[in-house]
């Protein structure tokens, strides 16, 4: 279980969480080194925000972001952890009540934690056990009590996606206030990438939402969506966003450009559907069923074991093509898993050239799991 750290290979990438390409653009490359190059700007952000670190840019693309979302107004955090822990610490207080997803992000856990409020997991994508979850809320807290329930929208192991409209409506007639991770369907899900709560129309029936910059967007970054209360509230009391140092100007103007390359990259998130399309055919017509389902480039290939499904993945990587096991505990015992990301810059090419090692490797992986 010792970790080690590794560096980037030749493989064909189908571990990174770049969806659309961003990160490798040439494109957007040369958009940030414009936008760089004609704002005078310090190297560093110099102090936090709320002493020198704050700009002008800064506040407007705040105004951008949530404007594309269509959110109310937005408060940018160093990263996706941060908006999380800083979110969640500071609006639930000793009073209140968390319930959350089983299968959420370490993040949001370690939030939760950080919060005095407290905390009840329901059964992942569990209606009936949120709403008994919710009813108990209802019946043992008064008073100025709330509930916070946290989801993602769509989930990094599983890939698979919450029922946010179904969830809307019990928290709504809870008197729950819903927060939803975004991280892997930002840039992704929506007309243009605006995410889940977008394309199913929930915007203003979300108390709060979280977008990460780091994933399909190809940079740095998070930004926490919600009402312009909600960013004062975080502003003065969310302790990842007061005491670091912001981010400098170079990262703004990365995350800037991306959204813009985002608005102009249908084409990108046409391709990435037609794969995931292509991906999931392609393991039915070649009989590998041991995948979760899921509709999102994540794609999940249960092998039990620690040990077996790290000999399967460097088997898979001697093959040409780079993914990554995923460990107990990071994932429950028994569910470890090869997990695939899908990229717009995949060739169909790359797709079958990896279900034939899948499906070449599952059979030998048997062979070593029946053996040991």
């Amino acid at each position: 279980m010792f970790r080690k750290l590794s560096a980037e290979n030749s493989l064909v990438d189908f571990a990174s969480n770049d969806y659309l390409g961003f990160a490798r653009s040439e494109a957007l490359f040369k958009n940030i080194e414009a936008e760089t190059a004609i704002n005078e700007c310090k190297l560093g952000a110099t102090g936090s925000r709320l002493l020198t670190g704050n700009t002008n840019y800064c506040e407007a693309l705040e105004e951008f972001i949530a404007h594309y979302h269509q959110s109310e107004a937005g408060l940018i955090f160093n990263s996706g952890y941060d908006a999380n822990i800083g979110l969640i610490a500071s609006v639930a207080k000793k009073e209140d009540a968390i319930i959350y997803d089983a299968l959420s992000h370490a993040s949001i856990y370690d939030g939760i934690r950080l919060s005095k409020a407290d905390s009840f997991p329901f059964n992942h994508n569990d209606l009936s056990h949120l709403e008994e979850r919710l009813i108990h809320f209802k019946n043992n807290y008064k008073g100025k009590s709330n509930c916070f329930v946290i989801v993602e929208s769509v989930y990094s192991m599983d890939g698979d996606f919450s029922p946010l409209t179904e969830m809307v409506a019990l928290c709504n007639a809870y008197k729950a206030n819903l927060i939803v991770d975004e991280a892997h369907a930002t840039g992704i899900f929506g007309k243009n990438g605006e995410g889940r709560v977008v394309e199913l129309n929930l915007q203003n029936d979300v108390f709060s939402r979280v977008h990460t910059f780091g994933k399909a967007l190809g940079c740095h970054g998070a930004i926490v969506l919600g009402g312009r209360e909600l960013r004062d509230y975080l502003i003065n009391f969310s302790r990842s966003f007061i005491y670091t140092t912001a981010l400098p100007f170079h990262a703004l103007a990365s995350i800037k450009c991306a959204y813009e390359f985002l608005s102009q990259s249908r084409d990108r998130l046409l391709k990435i559907r037609i794969l995931i399309g292509l991906f999931k055919t392609k393991i039915v017509n070649e009989n590998i069923y041991c995948f979760l389902d899921s509709s999102s480039p994540i794609q999940s290939m249960i092998i039990e074991g620690n040990d077996h499904v790290k000999k399967f993945a460097a088997l898979v990587g001697k093959d040409g093509f780079d993914v990554r096991p995923i460990l107990s505990p990071t994932v429950q015992k028994g569910k470890e898993r090869i997990r695939i990301c899908l990229h717009s810059f995949n060739t169909e090419k790359d797709i079958i050239g990896l279900i034939a090692s899948l499906k070449k490797n599952s059979k030998l992986a048997l062979q070593i799991q029946l053996a040991s």
